[in-house]
This record gives structure tokens, C-alpha cells and sequence, in this order.
């Protein structure tokens, strides 16, 4: 009887597990749908034919590379000018340093806001995390990857941080873009294996 009802718990266990990480992977599969899309949509995309599009590629989703970091407000930051790899430089002012654990390692980066997009209404609260990591110029793009964040997603202090959105900035795809570079400080030394891969021709 003990038997059989251990059993029992660790098959419900195992099923809720298994349907937490489906629900997952429909998650990311929807969000990468609209990624996809809004090549086609946008008059400034690289990729501006749906056979380009089907050539972008990913990792499997993760979980467990969705992290809860916490957020330290970085008060009275000065703006500067973040280099591109154009040659141009765009203004920003760092907003604050997210810092959490993957995979049993501390890790910490710092998330900015674009002083031009800020002047945006649809944009005001607006966040940029720009990174590399061990991946960058190998399975992933040289030149790293991009998560996209708001203002609103803080809540008491945390963030929720979800590498599986991570993306290429258009440089990945073309030449002529003013994509910014990842500032040293977000220079992860760990891998990170979800997320967008190098972009193959």
C-alpha cells in the first residue's frame, strides 16, 4: 500500500513536470512565431522574404535558463554613448545590475535604457540587455544577443529574466545597421544555450 502510493505521487509528480515543461515550449514556440513575423512586417527588416526567415535558427527551450535576478538601481548613472558596430555610438545611461544564479554560478549584468527611445511613448519604459557569453562567435553570434525588457516586469526588487527570448540584433543578418555592442561588464562567462543561434546564410 505504501509502495503503490509512493508510486502514485511520483508518477503525478513526473506528469506535472513534463506538462510544466510542455506548456513551456508552447510558450517560447508562440514567441518565436511572432519574432518570425515581424521580419515580414517591418519596413527596416533584414530579412525581408519568408525563405530567410525559415533559415533562423534556435536552441531547445529551457526552463531552466528562466532566472529570477535581483534588481540593485544603479541612482545617479550618467548617460554615455554605447558604441555600435557601425561605427556610430547611440545614448544610453545604465539603469540598473541584475544579479542571479544559473546553474548553481552567480552571475550579474547590467540592463540600460536608450535615451532615444525613451523620448517614445510606446518605448518610455523601455529596458535593453545586451550580452555575450561563451557561445558568442561560435554556436551563437559574434557580436551578441539582446534581451528586450519593461519597467513593469520589476516587481519588489526582482526580475524575471528569460534567456530563451534571447535574439540577434540585426547586424547578424546584413550590413548597415547600428547595432549596439555589448559593454564588457555583460560578458558572461558561462554558456548560454537557448535563445537564438548564429544566423546561417
Amino acid at each position: 500500500m505504501y509502495t503503490r502510493l509512493l508510486l502514485t505521487i511520483g508518477c503525478l509528480w513526473w506528469a506535472g513536470s513534463v506538462s510544466a515543461q510542455t506548456s513551456f515550449a508552447d510558450q517560447i514556440a508562440r514567441h518565436r512565431d511572432t519574432y518570425r513575423k515581424e521580419f515580414l512586417t517591418s519596413t527596416s527588416s533584414p530579412l525581408q522574404s519568408q525563405e530567410a526567415v525559415d533559415k533562423l535558427t534556435f536552441y531547445v527551450p529551457d526552463s531552466t535558463y528562466r532566472v529570477v535576478a535581483e534588481v540593485a538601481r544603479i541612482e545617479k548613472a550618467e548617460p554615455f554613448d554605447m558604441p555600435t558596430y557601425s561605427g556610430k555610438k547611440q545614448p544610453y545611461v545604465a539603469y540598473a545590475t541584475v544579479s542571479f544564479t544559473l546553474h548553481g554560478q552567480p552571475q550579474q549584468l547590467t540592463i540600460y535604457r536608450s535615451l532615444n527611445l525613451q523620448r517614445m511613448p510606446e518605448y518610455r519604459d523601455y529596458l535593453f540587455l545586451p550580452f555575450k557569453d561563451a557561445t558568442s562567435g561560435k554556436e551563437t553570434y559574434g557580436g551578441g544577443r539582446y534581451l528586450d525588457l519593461r519597467l513593469g516586469e520589476i516587481k519588489d526588487g526582482r526580475l524575471t529574466l528569460d534567456f530563451n527570448k534571447a535574439y540577434n540584433p540585426y547586424c547578424a543578418y546584413a550590413d548597415g545597421y547600428s547595432c549596439p555592442i555589448p559593454p564588457k561588464g555583460n560578458i558572461l562567462p558561462v554558456a548560454i544555450e537557448v535563445g537564438e543561434k548564429a544566423y546561417e546564410h
